[in-house]
């Protein structure tokens, strides 16, 4: 089932949110798996992120937990702080390999600079939205988020602290209170000195939903406002999985007799052209049994070079079987060479 994935610095209530959609979702009877630091640590400790080896170690453990729970029954919440936009794209891989929808929470801090010039969620132009009060919009295509909801329009926004102003509610604790850090990080037991914050901030990489791997994207200023469910609940079961590359496909299953035959009318052709060029001068035409196009010889060729050709059109083929094909496979693999020749 779909992956939602957290993403904010510490005490943005990113925690309390996970919770929130936690407990939302459960109340549906949907099978809610929770994964975040403690999970994977035994108990939250903040000074991993203080150390690049352990964090890369514990990015790590996230990802291989994600990637274990991910099916086709629970719904999986990753909940940690998910600030590198590389990590984000891998776990956007992951939800499309399971062929699973995802989509991103962005928490931020009434007042917080980690809210970027690049974070979707703040007003584009003050003057233009209206302010706090105007009914926010969601950044994958429209949908209305709850009223209240906190979210930037465009990632060229205005200056963080005059968006901030803007979005924040105005009934929200100050920042860097203890009321509102006990709020913002009801349950967890790590604790974050100010040094530590300051170097979070300055590496944090805020989400973009220009990014696919981004969006769809709900971004939430402060505590008060209010979760956007509906909106969120449409993006995990609504929306379709990212779609897979081709290249990650299972080939087409092919009959084994398109299969010999493809294996045997390209090696008569490679034969016929070794054969016909023995004669052949530049600038002639060179005519194989049984086809009705021809080659222009234009300097001699060699096996290893129009074997590698040879192997390129069968993969192809693979991919693409068709019986109808057969009779002119011939023809086809004389126009691949002279295409790729010349």
């Amino acid at each position: 089932m779909p992956l939602v994935v957290l993403c904010g610095l510490p005490y943005s209530g990113r925690s309390r949110r996970a919770e929130e959609l936690r407990g939302a979702l459960a109340a549906e009877g949907r099978a809610v798996c929770v994964v975040d630091d403690a999970a994977v640590l035994g108990a939250e400790d903040a000074t991993v992120y203080g150390d690049s080896a352990r964090e890369k170690a514990l990015r790590g453990a996230l990802r291989a937990a994600v990637e274990r729970r991910l099916s086709r029954r629970d719904v999986v919440i990753l909940d940690s702080l998910n600030y590198i936009k590389g990590f984000r794209y891998e776990l956007y891989c992951l939800a499309r390999a399971a062929r699973t929808p995802l989509c991103l929470v962005y928490c931020v801090r009434p007042g917080s600079v980690s809210a970027g010039p690049r974070a979707a969620g703040a007003a584009a132009d003050p003057g233009r939205n209206g302010g706090a009060g105007q009914r926010p919009r969601a950044e994958d295509g429209g949908r209305p988020l709850a009223a209240g909801a906190a979210v930037r329009r465009e990632p060229w926004a205005a200056e963080p602290q005059e968006a901030e102003q803007e979005t924040a509610a105005p009934a929200l604790p100050a920042l860097g209170t203890p009321e509102f850090e006990e709020s913002a990080n009801l349950g967890s037991s790590a604790s974050y000195p100010p040094e530590l914050m300051e170097a979070l901030r300055v590496r944090f990489e805020a989400p973009d939903s220009r990014n696919r791997w981004d969006r769809p994207l709900f971004t939430l200023v402060g505590l008060e406002a209010p979760l956007p469910l509906a909106e969120i609940r449409a993006a995990l079961f609504e929306n379709q999985a990212p779609p897979p590359h081709q290249s990650t496909q299972s080939q087409p299953l092919a009959s084994g007799s398109f299969l010999h035959q493809l294996d045997q009318v390209t090696s008569q052709v490679l034969a016929g052209l070794m054969e016909a060029q023995k004669s052949a001068v530049p600038g002639d035409l060179l005519k194989l049994p049984g086809t009705t196009e021809h080659l222009r010889f234009t300097r001699p060729l060699t096996m290893a070079e129009l074997s590698r050709l040879r192997r390129q059109f069968i993969s192809y083929t693979k991919m693409h079987p068709n019986n109808e094909n057969l009779p002119q496979l011939a023809n086809m693999f004389l126009q691949y060479l002279s295409q790729s020749l010349h």
